[in-house]
């Protein structure tokens, strides 16, 4: 198998979903998986808060642009964490409680959006 290569983008990407998972894990939540991709999405981080399962998309915007890291999480996406979530859920054993949480991150500013995408997963 060749080795696979991040671009720059997904290189950041990875550095700010650890910034999110070490701040998370200071408030107590467990860590379970990263990146978990399927054909229909992806979750960038997935913890334990107690004995509900969180699920967590990590956006990050420069101090100053133009629209806000959480306002950037629009409807498709939206629907593409929610169907990554589905599928996570349905490799599960018995269905945990769940939420699926923001972490938005402008500039030095971290935010913790938490059950930010309401849904009936």
């Amino acid at each position: 198998m060749w080795p696979t290569r991040l671009s720059r983008k997904q290189e950041q990407g990875r550095q700010w979903e650890a910034v999110a998972l070490a701040y998370l894990e200071r408030h107590g939540l467990v860590a379970v998986e990263a990146n978990f991709r399927c054909k229909l999405g992806e979750i960038d981080l997935i913890l334990r808060d107690g004995a509900t399962l969180v699920f967590v998309e990590v956006r990050q915007r420069a101090a100053g642009a133009p629209v806000s890291a959480a306002a950037s999480i629009g409807p498709a996406k939206i629907r593409r964490i929610i169907r990554a979530a589905q599928v996570y859920l349905q490799q599960l054993d018995r269905l945990p409680a769940c939420r699926i949480d923001v972490i938005a991150i402008d500039g030095d500013n971290i935010e913790w959006l938490r059950n930010a995408i309401e849904t009936s997963v």
